[in-house]
Formats: C-alpha cells, sequence, structure tokens
C-alpha cells in the first residue's frame, strides 16, 4: 500500500493511506442477508479522529479525562459529517457534504466526487479492515485491539496495537467507528451504521463483520469516527 502526503497546512492529520479498488462481500446477521459490493479506490485515515485534532479544527470538545491521542469519542452520525466539512474547509478542500437542519439527518446529501473529507461507506470500511484477510479478524484480537479483556475499561491512544497488512490502526476494538450507510431503512428508519468494536466489547463485537446501528443523533464514550476520501 502507498501512503500519500496529505498533511494540511497548520493541523497534525495524519498522511491518508491509498486503498485500491476491489470487491467485498458484507453480510447482515441479523437478517441472513449476503450481498457483494465493489469498491472503487480511496484514502482512508490510518487511525480514527483524535480528541487532539477534533479540538484544533472546532477550538472545543466535550470534556474528557482522556489524552490528546485517544480516539474522539461522544460525537454523533451529525457531528462527525460537521466535523469533515469543517476540517475540508480548513485545508482548502472542497466539503463532501450539504446539510439541513434534521434531526434524522434525512438532508445529508454527499458529493462523491469532492475531494475533502466524509466518511467511510461501510463497504470502504470492512474492505479496509480486513486488508486482504477472510478470517474474522486481522490478527489475534489481544495484539490488535483494545478491548474488554484488556482494556482496562477505558480509551487508549490509537496506534498502539499492531495495524493489519494495510497499515491501518485501531480498525477493531478500542471505538466503534461511524460510516455514511444507512442501516435499514424500511426497519429502523434513519439509523447510521457504526463498525469495529469498543474497548468495552467482548470478542464476539470485535470483528470484520460485526455491525451495529443507531439514530445519527447518538453520541456514546465508545463511538469515534475515521476520515476518508474518494481518489
Amino acid at each position: 500500500m502507498n501512503r500519500e502526503a496529505t498533511t494540511p497546512r497548520r493541523l497534525a492529520v495524519d498522511p491518508m493511506i491509498d486503498v485500491p479498488a476491489g470487491e467485498i462481500a458484507l453480510r447482515d446477521e441479523g437478517t441472513m442477508t449476503d450481498w457483494t459490493v465493489e469498491v472503487a479506490a480511496f484514502q482512508l485515515a490510518p487511525g480514527p479522529v483524535t480528541r487532539e485534532l477534533y479540538t484544533a479544527v472546532l477550538d472545543e470538545a466535550p470534556e474528557s479525562a482522556a489524552g490528546p491521542r485517544t480516539p474522539m469519542t461522544e460525537v454523533s452520525w451529525l457531528d462527525a459529517v460537521r466535523f469533515c466539512n469543517l476540517l475540508s474547509q480548513a485545508v482548502g478542500l472542497s466539503p463532501c457534504y450539504t446539510m439541513g437542519d434534521s434531526r434524522d439527518a434525512e438532508d445529508v446529501v454527499c458529493d462523491w466526487s469532492a475531494d475533502g473529507y466524509r466518511l467511510p461507506t461501510e463497504a470502504e470500511w470492512e474492505y479496509a479492515c480486513r486488508a486482504g484477510s477472510s478470517e474474522p479478524r486481522y490478527g489475534e484480537l489481544d495484539e490488535i485491539a483494545w478491548y474488554r479483556g484488556n482494556s482496562g475499561g477505558e480509551l487508549h491512544e490509537i496506534a498502539m496495537r499492531e495495524p493489519n497488512a494495510w497499515g491501518f490502526h485501531d480498525m477493531i476494538g478500542n471505538v466503534w467507528e461511524w460510516c455514511w450507510d444507512v442501516y435499514d431503512p424500511r426497519v429502523y428508519g434513519s439509523y447510521r451504521v457504526f463498525r469495529g468494536g469498543g474497548f468495552f466489547d467482548e470478542p464476539r463485537g470485535c470483528r470484520a463483520s460485526c455491525r451495529r446501528k443507531s439514530h445519527p443523533t447518538l453520541a456514546i464514550e465508545d463511538l469515534g469516527f475515521r476520515l476518508a476520501r474518494s481518489r
């Protein structure tokens, strides 16, 4: 995998990683449904957005004892989308999202051709997480992830566990990560997908295929997000 130097001026954004085009088979265990998605080439951040970066862009963040290099948590899906636009504007890129006032995020539209930051789709997320592996995880859980068995019940700095084959850290464990997708609008309305497992999850929740969902206003202590860009 090749890294492209995209560090913005005045902001400590880690260089993005180039991900080649490919294909990923997704599965919803609740409905026992499988589907295949073609993934275009894109870029993804090596780790979740940190409290340090979030504060640098917004000049504020929810109070927390967590350190600056821990993943930013207690951010809703709507918060994450707004952050992507603000970061894009701060570094001279074109924002991906247009937004209105809907708490259900029904009026959020993504311009996939824009060069700014955005959330990954869940297909992009799982494709990058697996990094070519068909196993439930890309390595031994204790080596790659902070989860209930080793986290001490708290967040940890990013990139302290082993990365996957493509250089991505913390895709399993530490925090769940918001994705762009609506989970199942026929059943759950505007609920959005999040992936990856968190620091207080049992091993079953820390698998590449594990899907969860909630309303786009949810903000909790083990849910963050990771930046993507179209290519």
